[in-house]
This record gives structure tokens, C-alpha cells and sequence, in this order.
């Protein structure tokens, strides 16, 4: 049933995208031939609407709540529908590249204006965040209820694998990396960030709606969370941690004029390589599913027999790698988790 589920799905998204490419009429013109780039950025970048499907011409897509403040008229509430994909005004407004601008009495963006515009919108990322949020949040109270009323009942199905994976966090990465004495402390936060992460690279695959959100591959989610591993360690460390820092024991002063300043920009540098690893990967992944599904609409403007012949191999490619980002969604679930406990680890160290 799930390879069927999957099939259906890659096919579906295949026959939307090489429709509105191929089907909705001959190329005349060089500027609508076309773009493997602007097609890529536009899937992998945030948005105001969720893209459902395109059919000769037409785009079809669920409108997102916008939400504007604007200091010379207060509070600006509709939804991205007004907009018409880009093409229409709105009170002003315009998307440009994504982005909600003010345009002036001749149609042109007014910058100043806009840079005065604050934008609380739900993006197609935001409501990604809440949807994974909501499901974390009902699966995990609802199994705690279940364990609160019956502690000793063995847990089975879709319970007992999150047993499995709960005790994996804490047996194989909280506590061989923190410690016994301490690994009860950050336990918590590690769990929420290998779940959090794990089920938002999976959502990520999904190729329809409620999933295809680039969320962990947005750059501000991986920093946030960096940033988040960082204020931890940082408050977390110990008179040795930093010690270790600043003054390393047994090594001559001259030394440290070198590996003191190494060691404080490591402090930066540890987050920042967390951030990174887990944004390129996932992007990568996205980029390279992407770039298949792209040979079929630079196949199909030589010829559409050839673009259905390239549709074949392209989605075989399709099915492998995405079969491998499901491992790797939950590789970098597990190399950020573990990474993060690492660094506790060091800060809470007792000295020997």
C-alpha cells in the first residue's frame, strides 16, 4: 500500500509539472521556454500560497492567511488569493520574488515603504512548522496519557516504536555522550530536536499536500536551533569548560596566545557547522530530486516523445533518491542530536 501511496504520488506531481511545461502549448519565445533554475529555486524557497498543480496554464493553490503591519494604516489582514499568484494589487501591495512589497501611485516598489512594512504572514513554511508541531504535540501527550494510566502495559505498534527510538536518543546518544550524572537534564531537549527534525525531513518528501515544505532546508530553522545548542553550552559550562578555553592547563603561555583565540572561535564555529551540515543536506537532497524532474521538461522542448521517454528514467532516479533521503532524514536527525549532546557533554565535564 505504501509503495502504491508513493507511486501515485511521484507520477501525480510528473504529470502536473510536465503538463503546464509540455501540454499547454508549443515554445515561440525564448523567454517561455523553459527554466530548471527558476523551477528549482521556486520549490525549494519559502512562499505565500502552497503550490497544488498546474494544468495548461492554470495554477492551482491554497491560499495562505497575510499578515501585514504597516505604520502609516496599523494592521492588514487577507489572504495571498488576492494576490492572483503574483499577477494583481492588493491595498498597495505586490509579491516580488516572493517577497510582499509596496508599490507607489505609478506601480513602482516603493522601498522605503516597504522596508517599513513588518510581515507576520504564514508562509508555507510557517503552517509546515505548526502542522509538525501539532503532530508532535498530539502523539506524544496522547502516549504519555496512555503511559500515565498504564505504566506496566507493553507498548505495541505505532507506540512501541517510538519506545524504541526514545530509548536510541537516550541509551545510544544522551547518555554515553553526557554522562550518567548529567544526561537526564538535556535529555528533553534533544529528544524534541531529533523528532522535530526527523519528522520534518520526511514531511519534506512528500510531494504533496501537507509535505513538500523545505523546512530544515531553510537556513533560519537549522540557525535557530544552533543557536538554541549554543545558549545551552554556553550556560551550561563548567569552571573546567572554560578553563579549557582560556587557559588550557600544562600548556605554555606562548601557546596560548594561539589556541585561545582557536578555542573562542570555536565556540562560534561549532554551532555554525551544525547549522550548515543540516541546511545543505537537506537542500542538496531537494536540488538533486528536482534536477531529474527536470529532464523531462528540457527533453520534452526537443521533442514530447523525448520527454516521455525521459519521464521514465527520471522517475525511476526519482523513487531512488528519494529512498535514500529517507535515510538520510534520519541521519542528520541523528548526527544533529548527537553533535548537540557532544557539546554538553564537554560543557558539564568533571574534571579529573
Amino acid at each position: 500500500m505504501i509503495q502504491r501511496i508513493i507511486l501515485f504520488s511521484f507520477f501525480f506531481v510528473v504529470t502536473n509539472l510536465y503538463s503546464n511545461s509540455v501540454l499547454a502549448g508549443p515554445v515561440d519565445t525564448e523567454s517561455s521556454k523553459f527554466q530548471p533554475g527558476e523551477m528549482i529555486m521556486h520549490h525549494i524557497i519559502d512562499s505565500h500560497e502552497w503550490h497544488v498543480l498546474d494544468w495548461r496554464g492554470h495554477s492551482v493553490s491554497i491560499p495562505l492567511p497575510i499578515i501585514l503591519y504597516n505604520p502609516d494604516r496599523g494592521l492588514d489582514i487577507f489572504m495571498s488569493s488576492k494576490f492572483n499568484h503574483g499577477k494583481d494589487l492588493y491595498k498597495d501591495y505586490k509579491l516580488d520574488h516572493g517577497n510582499i512589497v509596496v508599490v507607489d501611485d505609478r506601480g513602482k516598489i516603493d522601498k522605503a515603504a516597504s522596508a517599513r512594512v513588518l510581515d507576520f504572514s504564514i508562509t508555507k513554511n510557517v503552517f509546515s512548522l505548526f502542522f509538525s508541531i501539532t503532530i508532535l504535540l498530539s502523539v506524544f501527550l496522547s502516549i504519555g496519557k496512555i503511559y500515565k494510566n498504564n505504566p506496566t502495559k507493553t507498548p505495541r505498534g505505532f507506540r512501541g516504536l517510538l519506545e524504541i527510538m526514545i530509548l536510541f536518543v537516550r541509551d545510544d546518544i544522551a547518555r554515553p555522550a553526557i554522562g550518567e550524572k548529567y544526561y537526564q537534564r538535556f535529555l528533553p531537549f534533544l529528544l524534541t530536536v531529533f523528532f522535530f527534525i526527523w519528522l520534518n525531513n520526511l514531511l519534506g518528501l512528500i510531494p504533496i499536500f501537507p509535505g513538500g515544505a523545505n523546512l530544515t532546508g531553510n537556513i533560519a530553522v537549522p540557525m535557530i536551533m544552533a543557536l538554541m545548542v549554543l545558549v545551552i553550552t554556553t550556560l551550561s559550562g563548567k569552571k573546567t569548560y572554560w578553563q579549557h578555553i582560556f587557559a588550557m592547563p600544562g600548556v605554555p603561555k606562548p601557546v596560548l596566545l594561539i589556541l585561545t583565540p582557536v578555542e573562542i572561535m570555536g565556540l562560534f564555529l561549532k554551532p555554525f557547522v551544525l547549522m550548515i551540515r543540516l541546511f545543505a543536506n537537506i537542500t542538496a537532497g531537494h536540488i538533486i530530486i528536482l534536477s531529474f524532474f527536470s529532464l523531462i521538461f528540457i527533453f520534452g522542448e526537443i521533442n514530447p516523445i523525448a520527454g516521455y521517454g525521459a519521464s521514465v528514467l527520471s522517475v525511476g532516479f526519482v523513487i531512488f533518491m528519494t529512498m535514500l533521503e529517507l535515510l538520510v532524514a534520519f541521519l542528520q536527525a541523528y548526527v544533529f542530536t548527537l553533535l548537540s549532546a557532544i557539546y554538553f557533554g564537554t560543557a558539564v565535564e568533571e574534571e579529573h
